[in-house]
């Protein structure tokens, strides 16, 4: 697939298929990106669709997850692989045990607790929920969240004029991954060793990366 180009929404899920794990951003593995496959014409042009307006209807033809998970930069990672890289992430942990070992921040589990409440929930609903008035500080705790892999992006919405044409950024729906994507998730998160989950991706990313070194590797698992 190193060739492989995307040209549709249709071309970028397979390839998040393909590979599993998959940043949107180019990066210090060579080729490793959703940006790097994508011809310079589709990528953040204004009036073209590309792979930012491609993100929510990717998520959801897929089931995959996709959030802020390569050290505060987003990505995708298809449901084959995601609840063994939350529970490498998680190191074993739900959140509950994880705040209470005092892992956790209080502010982290403030904002995590309310999203446990909803279905799902927009960034500004959420960080209205919480009571946080400084979004900087929430969008860290959220990125944090994501890292540790209590959190996913299940969608994007957008703005319409009046016309009924999307425009704007999109605004992220979020869910934790027990909710979202219930027993496909939970019947596999802990259901190996946090060190054999790390195992088993890594064995993976080095023969689907032969160009990465293992620093390299380890950046993909946190």
């Amino acid at each position: 697939m190193n060739n492989f180009e995307i040209r549709s929404a249709s071309d970028l899920a397979r390839l998040v298929q393909s590979y599993g794990f998959l940043p949107l951003l180019k990066n210090h593995i060579s080729g490793f990106s959703v940006e790097e496959h994508t011809p310079p014409e589709l990528w953040f042009v204004d009036g073209v669709e590309g792979p930012w307006e491609w993100k929510g209807p990717v998520i959801r033809e897929t089931g995959c997850a996709y959030g802020k998970f390569f050290h505060g930069k987003a990505g995708f990672i298809s449901m084959e692989w995601f609840p063994d890289f939350a529970n490498c992430r998680r190191d074993g942990y739900d959140f509950d045990a994880r705040y209470d070992d005092g892992l956790a921040r209080y502010q982290d589990k403030l904002v995590y607790d309310v999203l446990t409440e909803h279905p799902s929930l927009l960034s500004r609903e959420w960080r209205k929920l919480v009571g946080m008035k400084k979004r900087g500080e929430f969008d860290s705790i959220v990125t944090r969240l994501q890292m540790l892999g209590y959190v996913t992006t299940i969608d994007f919405e957008y703005a319409k004029d009046r016309y009924g044409k999307a425009y704007g950024w999109g605004l992220a729906r979020y869910a934790t991954p027990e909710g979202h994507f219930q027993t496909s998730f939970t019947s596999r998160v802990y259901s190996r060793s946090a060190g054999r989950s790390k195992e088993i991706i890594y064995t993976y990313l080095s023969e689907m990366l032969p160009q990465a070194d293992e620093k390299e590797l380890y950046w993909i698992l946190g």
